[in-house]
């Protein structure tokens, strides 16, 4: 289940804990172990540039070309407009992030397709009818409201993003209401170059980098804690290997029959 869109400066409301069960208290270190890297990473409201088109998930927000950094924005009456971006460093667009809750769209995948479904804040889906007009009314979704992202060539972590007409979202900087926004280009232009920015949480492959780092994070005294009594190198690092190749409940168990056996031993 998503969880909802957070800014920079919000302030977190803490969960209260459940009690802890007293007939659980030998597998509490366990426990721990297990749910802290996911509990970090879900926890991650940093925006980063995505790579590729199936990073896209989650709440986005789509940079445009423009001179002055902006995005796609909608109103509450879901009308589309180019919207400007205040949270960017030095104007470099790969650091932007939203500073208003209608510059964030959340992206999902059409079922049975690569296409992507865009919802506003206002629950309503971003759409292109026949005549290239955007808009952000509809409830439901139909083919208007699907979208192909389309990396586009020789330009890292920059996309195109089509309609089912095969026509491409593009921008218009001359028009003489400002920025106009438009679905009706017939190719792939500097002004159809978006890029496109995303929660950290939702990106697969930096979800599973942190996750993994997360693993590898244990210290000696926690290991020995859990084993209970005092390890040398080749355990620990026997532990934590165990640890990032998901078996590490088995060979923390094997270690603690070691340790009766040898203390039995030596009796």
């Amino acid at each position: 289940m998503p969880k909802a869109l957070h800014f920079k400066g919000d302030k977190k409301v803490k969960k209260r804990k459940k009690a802890a069960d007293p007939y659980d208290a030998d597998d509490a270190p366990s426990k721990q172990l297990t749910t802290s890297a996911p509990a970090e990473t879900q926890d991650d409201d940093s925006w980063v540039s995505a790579d590729a088109p199936s990073d896209i998930s989650g709440p986005i927000v789509i940079v445009l070309p423009t001179d002055a950094p902006s995005c796609i924005a909608c109103d509450a009456n879901g009308k589309v407009f180019a919207s400007s971006l205040e949270n960017v460093v030095e104007g470099d667009v790969t650091t932007a992030e939203p500073h208003d809750v209608r510059q964030v769209w959340v992206a999902n995948r059409v079922a049975g397709t690569e296409q992507l479904s865009l919802k506003g804040h206002h629950g309503r889906y971003l759409s292109c009818n026949k005549f290239g007009i955007l808009s952000a009314v509809a409830t439901a979704m139909s083919p208007e409201e699907a979208f192909l992202v389309i990396p586009v060539p020789d330009n890292p972590s920059a996309f195109s993003l089509q309609t089912p007409r095969d026509k491409f979202l593009s921008i218009d900087e001359s028009a003489s209401s400002g920025t106009e926004i438009r679905g009706d280009m017939e190719s792939i232009t500097f002004n159809t170059t978006f890029r496109i920015r995303m929660q950290a949480r939702f990106k697969p492959r930096l979800r599973a980098s942190k996750e993994e780092k997360a693993r590898e994070k244990i210290s000696r005294k926690e290991l020995e804690e859990l084993i209970g009594r005092r390890l040398n190198d080749a355990e620990v690092k026997k532990l934590r290997k165990s640890r990032l190749e998901g078996n590490f409940h088995e060979t923390a168990l094997d270690l603690k029959v070691k340790s009766s056996h040898d203390k039995y031993a030596s009796m």
